[in-house]
């Protein structure tokens, strides 16, 4: 499946910079806004220590790992959801990924400039909230009154639909993200018609604060804890390998996904699911076929089989696991499905 998460933030607090570390792709990186137009896009693979140690075992000749899509898109400004700095052009790349990673300045360096002429992580914060719950009110309230025209016949979705893009509408009003109201969020999932919006506030996030440890105010942090979203404090300049592993990570989790593997001589391979997949779906990952005639799968945690040795020893010790289609696949199976 394809996952993407977008990179966004003011012009000038390390967009690109991230972008580059992780995707080790040489991109356009200037100290003036807008240096990004269009959304760079880079894969980038999901660390996962266990896909080496199962290749290595199965002696395969190809190692393919579960990946992300990283988009750099370009830096927001206030007015950005009524199309100041081509607000409406960088929205729209937001509005097209699964997640959000929201990187906020927090260190001090006189020559890198800041848009808004001053380092304040607290305001850069609120700026990006406020464009984002902006454009998403804007969103809710064109889908409301063609929703009003429709709720009028009578029809018992229609009237559902409104009533719900109400809630929704009175919520953003305030201010508040989509991301804080979990009532809201099972609502958005459940009706199609409000979460086809794609809503932006909506979409799972994580906060990165680039600089150091030092730099990030008690304040910052409870702010932050009261929006109930994960953070990571980064320093960008080090350039930490092991950091940005954990960035990775926590992308993909944030997404509610999880991997499950296939090896074998010819190659070892990590498929992304979602958490909560029957075995079936997971089977339609490598091949949709294999969903429509799947018969059963040949199960075994990544962690057992790599204690057996592999899997003629596996099935020796007796570890191998017949599950059918009601199967909930796990983190870390390792799967040989049998279809028809």
């Amino acid at each position: 499946m394809k996952l993407s998460i977008g990179i966004v933030g003011l012009p000038n607090v390390g967009k690109s910079t991230l972008f580059k570390i992780l995707t080790k792709q040489e991109i356009n990186i200037a100290n003036y806004p807008f240096a990004t137009i269009d959304p760079n896009v880079g894969v980038v693979a999901v660390p996962d220590e266990r896909l080496q140690k199962l290749a290595k075992m199965s002696k395969s000749k190809k190692i393919i790992p579960a990946v992300v899509e990283f988009y750099d898109i370009a830096g927001l400004v206030k007015g950005a959801y009524k199309g100041e700095g081509l607000g409406n052009q960088f929205l729209s790349h937001i509005r097209e990924v699964d997640a959000i990673i929201e990187v906020i300045r927090v260190f001090e360096n006189a020559e890198i400039i800041h848009v808004e002429e001053k380092v304040d992580p607290l305001r850069d914060l609120e700026i990006i909230n406020t464009e984002l719950v902006l454009k998403d009110l804007e969103t809710v309230e064109k889908r409301l009154g063609k929703a009003e025209s429709e709720s009028r016949s009578g029809n018992k979705d229609a009237v559902k639909l409104f009533n719900e893009l109400n809630e929704i509408k009175q919520w953003l009003g305030k201010g508040n993200i989509l991301a804080l109201s979990e009532n809201l969020l099972s609502l958005i999932r459940a009706n199609s018609g409000i979460s086809e919006l794609n809503l932006l506030t909506a979409k799972p996030q994580i906060y990165l604060l680039n600089g150091k440890e030092s730099d990030v105010s008690g304040e910052l942090k409870n702010k932050i804890k009261s929006l109930n979203i994960d953070y990571l404090i980064m320093d960008l300049t080090a350039s930490d390998v092991v950091m940005i592993g954990e960035l990775i990570k926590k992308a993909y989790e944030i997404l509610g996904l999880m991997s499950f593997f296939t090896t074998g001589e010819d190659e070892t391979r990590a498929w992304t699911i979602r958490k909560g997949s029957k075995a079936p779906q997971a089977a339609g990952e490598i091949h949709t076929d294999f969903e429509k005639k799947f018969i059963r799968a040949e199960t075994i945690n990544c962690e057992k089989l790599l204690e057996a040795g592999g899997w003629a020893q596996a099935k020796q010790k007796g570890w191998l696991r017949l599950e059918g289609k009601d199967y909930v696949a796990q983190d870390g199976d390792t799967m040989v499905i049998r279809h028809g």
